[in-house]
């Protein structure tokens, strides 16, 4: 599939894209990768590491489509490729656009990916990596933009479909975007399950693990739980009633690399978010659950039986009835579940294999042989 990835600065797409190339070439497929930004640097070869966006967008409006000549011509013919680029920047000159339609147009990309990840990595990357003073406010407006300015570039280009995807917290999700480039027929699943409220029931949080793996392994899973930042900010406000300045994060190794050093988040500008971490969380899993087949649910039951039904799950359940896509509900307390549950769900199992084996009885499961079982 001909595939546009982008994504603010912070991301660090290129690692996550390559090791996405190199497990498509480990499956048999061929996916060429072209980094916009290297290509930019080879045509400029005046310009140091890293400064780039220093030049005047004259210069660097050349140099991009110098660099998105070359990929319309090499990429000619291919039946996969990724272009990884951005779609916005938020720079020294202000907010600008990172394309330019005519040329998006001639590459005719059939699919375009926003890829989002946890602000406070965001923000520690874009630090470690440039010169610029960006507050978690800055880097939360931009993901925004990013997000958006994909979202209009899809939509102006008949025939392409977007997605929001997060580069997430392990070395599997480059499998994610790699059957959604070379494995569209794959079923796409939005795995629901109650999250800040069970933060400290380890047996819980274990039985949604199991349940959102079991999911990875047999679809296309666009998993909420891949951004948390509403752990930080409730970590956020406990701090501030003990008076602490700084909170530490423990950044997430990807692909198995070193676990980095813990990062230091102001206190301060986390609560500064708050809105935007509860305004984004809301968007981004409708818009999640929008790009996918189905909807699987997890209530598990929680200490006295009470039902692990979040209002986040009640409203996700409700969406997707209401936008015409398959509930599923693996409802596992000794309670029935009420009417707004069995009304609206397609079907309710009463365990993840049970659910698991519907799905494969009814021919879900795709590409079986997908990771060599």
């Amino acid at each position: 599939m001909r595939t546009i990835v982008t994504g603010q600065i912070g991301m660090d797409k290129k690692a996550y894209l390559e090791a996405t190339a190199e497990f498509a070439a480990s499956q048999g497929e061929s996916l060429s990768l072209y980094n916009v930004g290297d290509m930019m640097y080879a045509e400029g070869r005046d310009v140091k590491p890293g400064k780039i966006l220093d030049l005047p967008l004259s210069r660097l409006n050349s140099l991009r489509r110098a660099a998105f000549k070359d990929i319309i011509t090499e990429s000619r013919g291919k039946k996969n490729f990724i272009v990884n680029t951005h779609a916005t920047f938020r720079w020294r000159h202000g907010l600008f656009s990172a394309f330019d339609f005519d040329q998006v147009a001639k590459l005719e990309p059939e699919l375009l990916v926003c890829l989002v990840d946890n602000i406070e990595v965001v923000h520690h990357r874009l630090h470690r990596d440039h010169e610029i003073d960006a507050t978690l406010k800055d880097c939360m407006v931009w993901r925004e933009e990013e997000i958006l300015a994909t979202e209009l570039l899809s939509q102006a280009i008949p025939g392409s479909r977007f997605a929001i995807l997060s580069r997430g917290r392990h070395a599997d999700t480059r499998k994610t975007l790699f059957r959604l480039v070379c494995r569209p027929a794959m079923r796409k699943v939005y795995p629901s399950f109650p999250m800040s409220h069970v933060v400290d029931m380890p047996d819980v949080l274990a039985e949604i693990d199991h349940f959102r793996a079991q999911l990875a392994e047999h679809f296309i899973c666009f998993d909420p739980g891949d951004v948390d930042e509403k752990l930080l900010l409730e970590r956020a406000i406990v701090a501030t009633r003990e008076g602490k300045e700084f909170l530490e994060v423990a950044p997430h190794a990807f692909g198995g690399g070193k676990q980095s050093p813990p990062i230091k988040v102001r206190v301060r500008e986390v609560m500064d978010i708050a809105g935007d971490i509860d305004g984004q969380i809301y968007m981004r899993d409708f818009k999640l659950i929008d790009q996918s087949d189905m909807i699987v649910s997890l209530v598990p039951e929680l200490p006295g039986g009470v039902p692990g039904l979040s209002s986040g799950v009640e409203r996700e359940l409700q969406h997707a009835f209401e936008h015409t896509k398959e509930v599923y509900v693996v409802w596992k307390p000794k309670k029935s579940p009420s009417p707004f549950i069995t009304e609206t769900a397609t079907k309710v199992f009463k365990t993840v294999d049970e659910a698991l084996g519907y799905f494969e009885s009814k021919g879900m499961f795709g590409e079986k042989n997908l990771f060599g079982h």
